[in-house]
């Protein structure tokens, strides 16, 4: 598996407070069968969470370098989960804020509660500039799960969508559970992540994947586990 979305970068956001963090939390997944890994700290304008690009490699190379000298083979990437922001171009071209890998892939997450209406413009405005918008966790948001009829509207838009593992096991509720379940029988879902923050139950991965062979045959599974992913980062 190829993992999109996780904050193992120490020191940055909510998640990873330490190198030796980062690293059991590496092994965990190494040892799960994820083979590469983006880094995507959060971008959030106008908060503490706004460690800039420049900083955020450096943070990742001495990462790599650690995970090297462990033994560890997992391929680290970097990017950003970038909060909804009407300057997100302004934020790429001054290199503040990271795509994921080297292509034209973005992660952008929205407001968990409140209605969305004023941010469908930017995010197809992002698409029509050339980018391939994620959109981080669409089960989770509280709008989305009262008017399932967005995610599928912004589907059709070309937007992409990356559900959470740990939805699939009641991780964040039954909510985002029962809207992460219809959004995999619609088969929308153009990958997954595991949008880890701390050490846990590593088990917890399989777990998910096996909820998921419900829904999607072997070659399906495939494509939103490490095809899809793997255009992002090849």
């Amino acid at each position: 598996m190829i993992d999109i979305h996780s904050h193992v970068l120490p020191g940055i956001d909510d998640g990873s407070k330490s190198m030796s963090m980062s690293l059991e939390i590496l092994q965990g997944l190494e040892e799960q069968g994820i083979t590469d890994l983006i880094c995507t700290p959060h971008y959030i304008a106008e908060s503490c969470q706004v460690s800039p690009r420049s900083e955020n490699e450096k943070i990742l190379k001495k990462l790599q370098e650690k995970a090297y000298k462990k033994g560890l083979k997992i391929k680290l990437y970097l990017g950003n989960e970038i909060y909804i922001d009407k300057d997100i171009l302004k934020l790429l071209r001054s290199k503040k804020i990271s795509p994921l890998g080297k292509n034209k892939y973005l992660l952008v997450e929205l407001p968990m509660s409140g209605e969305f209406q004023q941010y469908d413009d930017i995010l197809l405005n992002l698409k029509q500039k050339g980018w391939n918008v994620i959109l981080a966790h669409p089960e989770r948001y509280h709008s989305f799960q009262k008017n399932y009829k967005k995610i599928t509207e912004l589907y059709q838009q070309g937007i992409l969508l990356q559900c959470n593992l740990g939805s699939f096991i009641g991780q964040y509720g039954r909510h985002a559970k029962k809207t992460a379940q219809k959004i995999a029988k619609d088969k929308l879902i153009f990958c997954v992540g595991t949008d880890i923050h701390r050490p846990r139950d590593y088990n917890e991965i399989a777990k998910a994947q096996k909820k998921l062979r419900k829904y999607y045959a072997f070659h399906e599974l495939d494509a939103i586990l490490v095809q899809n992913p793997f255009k992002i980062v090849q």
